[in-house]
């Protein structure tokens, strides 16, 4: 339907009622139902061969009724019957029937007439947008269809029983309400007519509060309206409601509640007085501004706490500190805000804002907050003089006095308070202090500036202990000092200066002049703060220098007199003669003296030192002297043959060569040699000599040693021969050299030894008894005082044979060498 505004509406029951068809089981004809009313239905069916027309009968089933039948021509398919019997099956069949009368096909379908037309008891509005419709009920109708038209255009909806409204519709505008029932089968005509028209619509309202206590509602013009009645009255029910009438689009209720939700409603009434539609608007009044506003601030972490007493109906609370160069917000919906990353020496202004949905109350009064200085800036250290530090700064705003702390490396930390921008501190060497300066006001104190170090010079070392190393060199000793990390010790005459650097708290000052006065300083240093010029010196005098040795004499054997030159007056000398054998010394304050009992056989290298309670000087150049040889202290003499005689000796230190001298009457012998014995020959026996042994050094040095005298061995006997003595006895008879000495005999056999010692004077022995038959070695010698014999006179061989049993022939053989 073009052109009209129509719902669509399903019947599914309906439809397939209408749409049902039978077909004849044997021609295949069929019917076929397409609408139904109360009392009609409308129906079709297909040409059939050789029907000239068709009969159309429809017959009540299951009441009692009247059958309605229709003849329609072989040109016509489709028919209607009426007037059936509203909400009933009725038993519709369709013959096809030949020009001779004859039923050629049937179809025959059961179809259900839609119930009775009901009838509209009235239509009215309560809504600008719908009609309500009460009608009464009709027999067999499951649900209705409303029909409300404007025009061309009409809305439909179906509704199950009586009232029922029909929605979708304009405002102020009349309608033609017509309402139909509806079964299964189909549905009936529409009823008849009622007309009913739409009320007005609402006003469409809105509301703002310009003010905590007001609201403002206005609303747009509405169509046919000639009034307005608006009413307001808190949403939760408190107090009373409020209503006005108007003419205007605007009003404005006054003395209401602070921050309170209101409900507002409004409609527009007509000229008959008839109301329309209500609007109804929730609007909230502004809230008041906050009281009691409290600022705490909070000086270390540079911000503040706002609170205040909460007001009603506040959503939100904006916290606002500005100064002239910044301006910080904090909205929040609690009663306390934090207002961070304040500016130190600043004043803010602070206010607080309340705001809800319906707007924002007026600014608090401001409240000032004065944050506490900043940290002084352009801090200057400087030390007088050793021990005082002066610490200056640049003043700050909001700055009332200033506090400085200086804490020290050891932990201890002293301040200064001062409304000045200068404090003055007692400092010790040695420290790194760490100086901050902070400002306050009665907000508290400023946050923490820069935080500089000072270290002061490092102390200068007070127990400097030297120690003479030599007359030139001096060791110096001192304990560690704090802060230094280098010392420079130096020594000052007239003729220069001698440095030494060192990191350790020793120092060896060589080169020096010996027997001078230095005035010797340490000096402490650090990198940071350089050398401690302020540390004190010390006289050290040198050592004395070293004498020279100009003269040494040999005084005795073993004295010698050492003389050397003098350089210093309140020196004490000491000489040391220095050798294999030990130390020997001898001290004087002048320029010599003698060392006595030196060993013989001995090198000594003799020096001078000079010494002084200051300390030793360095040696003089030694000078080597070397005493005689000594005489050995055992000598002996041993004869080997008549003529030659071995003398011996122990070692004389000092000795390489010796002399030797054998010496009588008679005439000398002599001997030199390296080794430590000698052999003198043409010694004559029986004779007394004088021994004398002299002791040569390397370097020619002599010593004359002289000893005990020495006598040479009695005159061995010559001419010995043996002679038979009887039947067992032999006698030996010998010659000797003028003097009476005494002989001992011996004789050597393999049957016997045999001795025999005459009597003084004489120059034989008998020897008796002695077996024959053996072969003898004779030796005859003579017997010193001492009893002792030569070992060296010469011995002869004999035979003596046997005669029976008595000695026979005495043979001689010849001479036998002493062994």
């Amino acid at each position: 339907m073009g052109g009209r505004r129509c719902e669509s509406v399903l019947y599914p029951a309906l439809a397939l009622a209408s749409l049902a068809a039978v077909i004849s089981a044997n021609t295949g004809f069929s019917i076929s139902i397409y609408d139904v009313t109360s009392r009609s239905v409308y129906l079709r069916w297909p040409k059939f061969s050789g029907a000239i027309s068709y009969r159309v009968t429809a017959s009540p089933v299951n009441i009692v009724g009247h059958s309605v039948m229709a003849h329609f021509s072989d040109v016509t398919l489709i028919g209607i019957l009426t007037p059936l019997t509203p909400n009933t099956i009725h038993s519709v069949k369709v013959e096809a029937i030949d020009e001779n009368g004859i039923i050629l096909a049937e179809a025959q379908t059961m179809q259900l007439t839609a119930p009775e037309i009901p009838i509209i008891d009235q239509a009215y509005s309560k809504l600008s947008n719908s009609i309500t419709v009460e009608w009464t009920a009709v027999p067999g109708a499951t649900s209705y269809l409303l029909t409300a038209q404007d025009g061309e255009s009409f809305i439909e909806t179906i509704i199950t029983n009586s009232p029922g409204t029909v929605t979708g519709l304009k405002a102020a505008t009349l309608y033609k309400i017509t309402i139909r029932s509806i079964n299964s089968g189909g549905k009936s005509q529409p009823s008849p007519s009622r007309k009913a028209k739409t009320v007005l619509a609402a006003p469409v309202l809105s509301a703002s509060s310009p003010s905590y206590d007001s609201i403002v509602v206005s609303w747009g013009a509405v169509h046919m309206a000639v009034g307005f009645s608006v009413s307001i009255m808190r949403s939760d029910g408190l107090g009373n409601m409020v209503k006005e009438n108007t003419t205007n689009t605007s009003l404005v209720f006054t003395s209401l509640d602070s921050g309170t939700l209101y409900t507002i409603k409004a409609h527009a009434w007509n000229v008959n007085g008839i109301p329309g539609d209500d609007f109804t608007y929730n609007q909230r009044t502004s809230p008041q501004a906050p009281a009691d506003v409290q600022v705490v601030f909070d000086s270390g972490a540079l911000k503040a706490i706002i609170s205040w007493t909460p007001t009603e109906g506040t959503l939100n609370y904006s916290v606002t500190a500005s100064n002239r160069a910044s301006k910080l917000n904090c909205v929040t919906s609690s009663t306390s805000c934090s207002m961070a990353s304040l500016h130190c020496g600043s004043v803010y202004s602070i206010c607080v804002i309340a705001s809800n949905d319906a707007g924002s109350s007026k600014p608090t009064d401001s409240a000032s907050l004065k944050t506490v200085p900043c940290a002084p800036g352009s801090i200057t250290i400087e030390e007088d003089d050793p021990g005082n530090l002066s610490v200056s700064w640049s003043n700050v705003d909001l700055g009332e006095y200033y506090v400085v702390f200086v804490k020290s490396d050891d932990g201890l930390e002293v301040h200064c308070n001062t409304s000045h921008t200068q404090c003055h501190f007692q400092s010790d060497c040695g420290f790194m202090y760490f100086i901050s300066v902070f400002a306050y006001n009665k907000a508290g104190q400023s946050p923490s500036g820069e935080v500089l170090n000072y270290t002061t010079a490092p102390c200068c070392p007070s127990d400097i202990h030297p120690v003479f190393v030599s007359s030139d060199t001096i060791e110096i000793f001192w304990s560690p000092v704090r802060g230094a990390e280098m010392y420079e010790t130096k020594a000052v005459d007239w003729t220069g200066v001698v440095l030494c650097n060192d990191t350790a708290t020793v120092c060896t000052l060589s080169s020096l002049q010996c027997n001078t006065q230095y005035n010797i300083t340490v000096y402490s240093f650090s990198e940071i703060r350089g050398s401690n010029t302020s540390c004190a010196s010390k006289c050290v005098l040198t050592a004395p220098c070293s004498p020279e040795i100009t003269n040494i004499s040999k005084d005795a054997l073993s004295i010698i007199s050492v003389y050397w030159r003098s350089n210093n007056d309140e020196a004490t000398y000491i000489v040391t003669a220095r050798g294999d054998a030990g130390l020997w010394h001898c001290t004087s304050s002048g320029n010599s003296c003698s060392i006595t009992n030196l060993p013989c056989g001995s090198v000594f290298f003799v020096s001078v030192v000079a010494s002084t309670t200051v300390g030793q000087s360095l040696p003089s150049y030694s000078i080597p002297f070397e005493t005689a040889p000594c005489c050995p202290n055992d000598l002996t003499l041993t004869q080997l043959t008549q003529s030659v005689t071995n003398i011996s000796w122990s070692a004389g230190t000092g000795a390489q060569t010796y002399v030797t001298v054998l010496e009588s009457p008679k005439g000398w012998a002599r001997c030199h040699t390296l080794q430590n014995q000698c052999l003198l020959g043409c010694i004559t026996c029986g004779t007394n000599y004088t021994v004398s042994l002299k002791a040569i050094s390397e370097t020619g040095l002599t010593s004359d040693c002289t000893y005990q005298g020495y006598s040479s061995s009695a005159c061995c006997p010559f001419g010995v021969k043996l002679y038979r003595l009887g039947n067992n006895g032999i006698r030996i008879y010998w010659r000797t050299s003028a003097g009476l000495i005494n002989y001992t005999t011996h004789l050597y056999g393999s049957k016997g030894n045999f001795t025999c010692t005459p009597k003084s004077g004489l120059r034989f022995c008998d020897v008796t008894e002695i077996p024959c038959g053996d072969i003898y070695t004779v030796m005859v010698s003579p017997i010193t005082d001492k009893g002792t014999k030569p070992p060296f006179c010469p011995k002869k061989i004999y035979s003596v044979t046997c005669s029976g049993s008595s000695v026979g022939m005495v043979i001689y053989r010849g001479k036998r060498s002493a062994e």
